[in-house]
């Protein structure tokens, strides 16, 4: 994520704010120009920006779940939907009469934001599925019932179903400890199902691409129920580590790709804050600084050379991961990116620069 400042006064302030803190103008996110703006209220009700630049300057409204504080994001006067582009991709929400579901709810609208915002900065496509039955997306965000099956948070067909007790942070922390994961978010849940949906736009009804991809990945058409039990019930390989991101990686092709997808779109994520903040790495140690000195000097969503990303997202993560244990916290990137594991990361680079969604 970038950094975003109050175009009023330039406070800087976060993408999720609704108002800056030190004018205490309104903010809104403007989704044209990717940008956070102040605004102001026009005498019928509508906004206009402060300090606008190129872009449209008056004609706003705040999308239509602002009036619940879980959206900031703008929409001009005359859109045929009330809702911003992230919002109007859900199907369900949260039964806002339950006691804190509208806690869970606007956490789970900060991690899908921030997932819209990522791929439209790489120009994927996003649509509602109502309006494009074949290739749009819809989010259902759903809560156990008693006495019925456990919502099982994954992705059919376009559609991202969420159990709305991941936005609660003990019961994903014990879900995590009971799956045995070194890592489990709200936004990693939303990249990784994400990542199922654009497998299918990027390699259904396109042979050559599926070939490509059964070269690294492996052969999808291997039973995906049998390969799941077997997943729980025997483990892992004792070598997944050299192969595989995660654990869960090596349960199916299907789950490595949405696994290392989800984790490229953790790089470039990453990357791109510490792009805006001006991240320079130099240890100052003696011995050889190869490969842990960088200047993260460029917008990694712009970038082409994968070996860019990967030269500057190594010596970064080893610097995070100093940070947090001089703070005695945990590791906040648990993960070993072997060769081939590098490889498949190059592979979801190269499809998504390729533009194979737009085909």
């Amino acid at each position: 994520m970038k950094l975003f400042k109050c175009t009023q006064c330039e406070n800087p302030v976060y993408f999720e704010n609704t108002s800056c803190d030190r004018c205490k103008y309104q903010l809104g996110f403007e989704v044209n120009s990717m940008s956070l703006f102040a605004i102001k209220t026009e005498a019928d009700g509508s906004y206009s920006l402060v300090k606008h630049d190129d872009v449209p300057n008056s004609g706003y409204r705040y999308c239509a779940n602002h009036q619940y504080q879980v959206c900031n994001w703008l929409v001009a006067e005359g859109a045929k939907s009330d809702y911003c582009v992230a919002c109007n991709l859900n199907r369900t929400i949260p039964d806002l009469a339950v006691d804190d579901n509208l806690r869970k709810w606007s956490k789970i609208e900060i991690a899908k934001h921030r997932l819209i915002y990522a791929l439209l900065r790489f120009n994927l496509p996003v649509n509602r599925k109502t309006s494009d039955a074949v290739h749009g997306i819809l989010f259902d965000f759903l809560a156990d019932t008693e006495g019925q099956p456990r919502v099982l948070t994954g992705h059919a067909n376009g559609l991202v179903t969420l159990n709305i007790a991941e936005a609660d942070d003990i019961e994903r922390e014990m879900m995590r400890k009971q799956m045995d994961e070194i890592y489990r978010t709200l936004l990693g849940h939303f990249r990784h199902e994400i990542g199922h949906y654009y497998w299918e736009v990027f390699f259904l009804d396109h042979p050559e691409r599926l070939s490509l991809f059964r070269k690294i990945f492996g052969d999808e058409r291997a039973d995906y129920g049998e390969s799941l039990q077997r997943h729980y019930e025997q483990g892992t390989p004792k070598d997944w580590e050299e192969h595989y991101i995660s654990a869960y990686a090596a349960a199916h092709p299907w789950e490595d790709w949405a696994e290392t997808w989800a984790h490229y779109l953790h790089m470039v994520g990453t990357l791109e804050t510490a792009y805006a903040f001006g991240v320079t790495i130099d240890p100052l140690i003696h011995a050889d600084k190869r490969g842990m000195s960088t200047r993260i000097d460029k917008d990694p969503y712009l970038e082409m050379d994968f070996e860019e990303i990967i030269g500057k997202w190594l010596p970064l993560t080893f610097a995070m991961n100093s940070l947090n244990r001089s703070m005695g916290l945990k590791d906040p990137y648990p993960f070993i990116i072997t060769p081939s594991v590098l490889g498949k990361l190059q592979f979801i680079h190269n499809a998504i620069h390729q533009q194979w969604a737009s085909v």
